[in-house]
């Protein structure tokens, strides 16, 4: 097995939550990458985003009483896709503990999107096996408190790419721009990734968020709602 732990487990984990683990092989496996073990992420990754899709939904399902079930999904994946999942592992650090292989460390492994978006759903995952549902949700909730705060109950009606549309134009930004990257799968069953690009100026940056969907439109209303939640939360 090659591959690197940069820092220790449980100082994280206390900096993280004050978490003790009680089966600290689970959460070993959650920081692990493919490339450095068999006994990988993967499973938990599964197991967690189970749970947190568990978490975030029943959140909406409280908060936005007069949505309905077409609203709250796409609620739902703007804030659990890969980006805005990234954002956040990116934020507790977790690439910082991350068991890699050496090829993934050479090419940064630590700071992919995919790998973020997918340790962190592993590291739900094994705080639900180690310590239960509430303890998981605590988590959840705490990690995604501003993304939630952060929507908007009169505006979020109206679809994702009508929202950052006109919230770009408020602000005299030009428009988003929407490229498709890629479709993969049998013609009857594609799968489309699209990405969203925002060159704005005040202050000047570019802001790059994706999707993907078994439709075009579908993937860039899951871009638009990335973008929109990248900019709620500036």
């Amino acid at each position: 097995m090659n591959s690197v732990a940069p820092r220790p487990l449980e100082p994280w984990l206390l900096g993280l939550g004050g978490f003790a683990p009680r089966r600290r092989e689970l959460f070993e496996t959650a920081v692990t990458h493919r490339s450095a073990d068999p006994d990988n992420y993967e499973r938990l990754e599964f197991l967690g985003d189970a749970v947190l899709s568990l978490v975030i939904a029943e959140a909406l399902y409280l908060r936005f009483g007069d949505a309905n079930e077409g609203t709250l999904s796409r609620l739902r994946a703007s804030l659990v896709s890969s980006t805005p999942l990234a954002q956040v592992g990116a934020e507790i650090g977790i690439g910082e503990v991350l068991r890699l292989g050496s090829g993934e460390l050479k090419t940064g492994g630590f700071r992919r999107e995919s790998i973020l978006a997918d340790a962190t759903e592993a590291l739900i995952g094994a705080l639900y096996l180690d310590a239960g549902l509430e303890v998981a949700r605590g988590l959840v909730l705490r990690l995604f408190q501003s993304r939630l705060a952060a929507l908007q109950p009169e505006g979020e009606l109206k679809d994702a790419k009508t929202q950052l549309q006109e919230l770009l134009q408020a602000r005299g930004e030009a428009l988003p721009v929407y490229a498709l990257e890629s479709t993969v799968g049998e013609p009857h069953a594609q799968v489309f990734h699209v990405s969203c690009e925002l060159v704005l100026r005040s202050p000047p940056r570019t802001v790059r968020t994706r999707g993907v969907g078994s439709s075009r439109r579908g993937a860039e209303q899951q871009a638009a709602d990335a973008a929109l939640l990248a900019l709620r939360s500036e």
